[in-house]
């Protein structure tokens, strides 16, 4: 069946962004060409005749996609572990600027700064963040663009740490802003997770600048996007805060 043809819309790549928010089978069938715009219309519940509510379709499938997954998200599966004859050696920089670009951060200087629903707000030292229990390991980082390696990561339960500072445990999000003017939010029962880790050395060092020095949120249940690098401040809060990514039509969720 032909598509209908939109104003200022190429209703074929259409059809593609729906698919990629689009939760399983929808994607398939979205994919595929077995379904329509009217049947995105019916999906979305949105009238779909120009580039705007075009716009407005795809938000309502990712607002979808994310509830679905957080629906289906089970806070005690493990994400899988691995040998260390697995680990990427060299690991791959990721993010939105040159590696030579990353934030350069003065050790003696940091203190992560803690807000929001949170009992005891006193900023913690980098020194203070190390001297907490630490816990290693290997999991994979699944990049948004298609790649994924194995890296060896250590640091503090963030689970842990949310129960010493006092943080509101039933709220909604965790909030993290970052020194590379990036910014992203989560659920709390993914913060909850028993593998979401406040990373502070990979591959047995010290957190390496391009991977985040001094400070990395490590979730090996989300995409690697929403893993935070340079984290200087932590929020608890029932409000929803939004991402740098997400902001730009990434899904919130984004759950493996």
């Amino acid at each position: 069946m032909r598509q209908a043809k939109l104003i200022g819309v190429d209703a074929a790549l259409l059809m593609k962004d729906a698919a990629r928010l689009a939760p399983e089978p929808t994607r398939r069938l979205l994919l595929r060409g077995a379904a329509s715009l009217g049947a995105l219309t019916f999906l979305s519940g949105c009238d779909i005749v120009d580039g705007v509510s075009a716009e407005r379709a795809l938000r309502a499938i990712s607002r979808f996609n994310d509830g679905a997954q957080a629906w289906l998200f089970d806070p005690h599966t493990l994400a899988p572990t691995y040998p260390e004859s697995a680990i990427a050696r060299p690991f791959r920089f990721n993010g939105f600027y040159e590696e030579e670009d990353a934030p350069e951060i003065d050790a003696a200087d940091y203190a992560l700064a803690l807000g929001g629903l949170v009992t005891d707000k006193t900023p913690w030292p980098l020194e203070r963040l190390r001297a907490l229990p630490q816990e290693t390991q290997i999991t994979r980082l699944v990049c948004v663009e298609g790649w994924s390696l194995i890296g060896k990561w250590s640091g503090a339960p963030l689970r842990d740490f949310l129960t010493r500072v006092g943080a509101d445990l039933s709220a909604k999000y965790v909030f993290f802003r970052c020194a590379d003017r990036y910014f992203t939010s989560i659920d709390m029962p993914t913060a909850l997770h028993p593998q979401t880790q406040m990373t502070l050395r990979f591959d047995g060092e010290t957190l390496p600048r391009s991977f985040g020095f001094p400070l990395r949120i490590r979730m090996p249940t989300k995409l690697g996007f929403k893993n935070p690098k340079y984290v200087v401040e932590l929020a608890v809060t029932n409000e929803y805060l939004g991402g740098y990514w997400e902001n730009q039509g990434y899904n919130w969720f984004s759950g493996l």
